[in-house]
């Protein structure tokens, strides 16, 4: 850990990850001083760690998203599926999504999907469910092209907006070509395309079409990008000058190990030199001046453990929470700030997934490349979305992993009891069970909009707190009924989908620990999964008295305190939400630097230089 040179900064951006990295260069590249104060570990080497992340994933005996990176008991970070750990859960489904705290934060697990929202997804109150955005899609569009070079998107654009209806400036490309499509979205494809589907929450049959999605990751450059100049993907740290296009690992959630996946650590290493981050740093309050303006924070420094950590306190002209919209709140609440409107911590949102699997008639190719290059977009906008939930479905390469397991799983049940007197079977006869399953196996990921509920929430309370005696979050979760309907929904829609596909459904939800968050919904036994997507705690809003931030993500009751990240969103949509934060902060950033000359300006007029003699 380095110390901080100086207690006073124009700027001080808590949290590394995703928005904060962001931010921290845009303010930076402008000339601003800027601290940034991450929770986290940071890089022990100067691959940025990269090296020693791929190894603990290697040998980490459960692989999970948070595997490869050192976590600390001072800056907790809860996994998925937390129900004690970190999270205090006491509401009726748990909340199951999981974040990193560390250097890069969920940016480093994160899967590397980037679509866009729909025009639509700007304006779900109209269709009387959750909240419209005080901006729409036309305000973000220019922010949108601007994220997709900074993390440096692969996709279609032409295909985007012919089969979603995403409006693009005329001529655009994205920086890279699309990613390959899986040998598995080829055959869903050759099945699948033109056919129709009943959507119970529909009037007409939805058509059907298997579109490859926009990925965060190294395609082959496009040369017709930026009229003619092309594209230079980004290198990892430690790499060359030039990134290392996909390779096809089947490990990106958690890592990427040709580094092809963007990270927060590939713009980190273009910040400046007026940028200067703090590791191991947990901010435990936002100082709110007499005059109501943010003046600075308070955190602790650790060192290996909790003990000796020590408190520090930092001046600055504007303050960035930037730290997952879980932390964004709680930190808010410890500081009693921003919430006049009484939302702070509610509305918490998420993806809940529902999984269906099964075996194909035939080979797949299964567990290779992405996770997801393909999907069904056609239940993710129109009328439908007044009466159930929408969904995006994504086409999962990595076969059962999420809903059962990884394939070791299978290995381990067909030695156990995978004969068919119920014994276990060994040598041949086990290798040609597992060439016949293993490669067959797939999965649909429908991905539900989770429309802002206030009773969904985070909350603090001085009985719970971590090593460090911070409070943790209490957590407040359930599923409304349109959300279920949009469940049963696409329930309906995965039965349709197996009988085209001629697919064996293995699909089966159990009450257990396998499952907790099984429910019942009209008769029938549902479970879902979290997509990692924590959205809404510092919602968005046109009035302080329904919202904690404005467009811009600046507080409405403090001037110079920006909530940025998905925290802000007034919807979650269905589409992966990492691009739409990406733009928001760039966007946001522009405000900042605007904040911040004329910050500049009222104190030089307050403190006009001496007359010359």
């Amino acid at each position: 850990m380095s110390g901080p040179q100086g207690r006073r900064w124009d700027v001080v951006v808590v949290g590394a990850g995703f928005a904060g990295s962001l931010v921290a260069k845009r303010l930076g590249d402008q000339g601003w001083r800027v601290l940034v104060l991450e929770a986290g570990h940071g890089a022990s080497s100067s691959d940025g760690g990269h090296a020693d992340a791929v190894e603990a994933y290697r040998t980490a005996l459960l692989k999970v998203p948070n595997s490869p990176y050192r976590t600390s008991t001072a800056a907790p970070s809860p996994a998925m599926g937390d129900v004690g750990e970190y999270f205090v859960q006491n509401g009726p489904l748990p909340y199951g999504s999981g974040y990193l705290r560390a250097n890069g934060g969920t940016g480093l697990p994160w899967t590397g999907l980037a679509l866009r929202m729909h025009p639509e997804d700007f304006r779900a109150g109209d269709f009387g469910q959750g909240r419209n955005w005080p901006l729409g899609y036309d305000d973000l569009e220019p922010y949108y092209r601007a994220a997709e070079r900074e993390i440096g998107v692969a996709g279609d654009a032409e295909e985007q907006g012919a089969e979603i209806g995403l409006p693009f400036p005329e001529g655009y490309q994205f920086p890279m070509r699309p990613i390959p499509q899986s040998y598995l979205d080829q055959v869903m494809t050759k099945s699948l395309d033109g056919g129709t589907i009943r959507d119970p929450g529909a009037d007409d049959p939805v058509p059907l079409r298997v579109v490859t999605t926009p990925h965060a990751r190294n395609g082959l450059p496009n040369p017709s990008y930026d009229d003619g100049a092309g594209y230079r993907p980004a290198p990892g740290p430690g790499q060359p000058d030039r990134g290392t296009l996909c390779q096809g690992y089947a490990s990106c959630v958690p890592i990427c190990p040709s580094q092809a996946k963007y990270t927060p650590l590939k713009t980190q290493a273009r910040w400046g030199s007026s940028v200067t981050l703090v590791t191991r740093a947990v901010v435990t309050r936002v100082r709110i001046g007499a005059d109501g303006r943010a003046a600075g924070v308070d955190y602790r420094s650790y060192g290996d453990d909790t003990a000796g950590a020590v408190t520090h306190s930092v001046d600055a002209d504007l303050v960035v929470l930037a730290a997952h919209a879980i932390e964004n709140a709680k930190l808010l609440l410890v500081s009693e700030a921003a919430n006049s409107s009484d939302q702070v911590g509610r509305n918490l949102m998420d993806h809940p997934v529902l999984l269906t699997w099964g075996l194909m008639p035939q080979q797949v190719g299964a567990y290779r490349g992405p996770g997801s290059t393909s999907g069904l977009e056609g239940f993710r906008f129109g009328a439908a979305r007044a009466r159930r939930a929408p969904f995006r479905v994504e086409i999962g390469n990595w076969g059962w992993t999420w809903s059962l397991g990884p394939p070791e799983q299978r290995v381990a049940e067909l030695l156990g009891t995978g004969g068919s007197d119920g014994h276990g079977i060994l040598g041949t006869e086990l290798r040609r069970a597992l060439g016949d399953q293993i490669g067959r196996e797939f999965a649909f990921q429908f991905e539900l909009e989770q429309e802002a509920d206030p009773a969904n929430r985070v909350t603090i309370d001085s009985r719970h707190r971590d090593a460090l005696g911070t409070p943790r979050p209490i957590i407040h979760y359930d599923l409304s009924d349109y959300v279920k309907r949009g469940i049963a929904a696409a329930k309906a829609v995965s039965d349709q989908l197996f009988d085209l596909l001629g697919a064996q459904d293995h699909t089966r939800f159990e009450q257990g620990p396998g499952w907790p968050s099984y429910f019942e919904f009209e008769g029938s036994s549902y479970a879902y999964r979290a997509a990692g997507h924590g959205a809404g705690t510092h919602i968005m809003g046109d009035s302080p008295r329904t919202s904690v931030v404005d467009e811009w993500q600046r507080c409405w009751d403090h001037p110079y305190l920006y909530a940025v990240g998905c925290g802000s969103m007034p919807t979650v949509a269905t589409s992966n939400p990492s691009l739409t934060m990406a733009a928001l902060a760039l966007r946001s950033s522009e405000e900042m630097h605007r904040d911040l000359l004329d910050r500049r300006r009222i104190t030089s007029a307050r403190h006009p230089a001496p007359a010359a003699s």
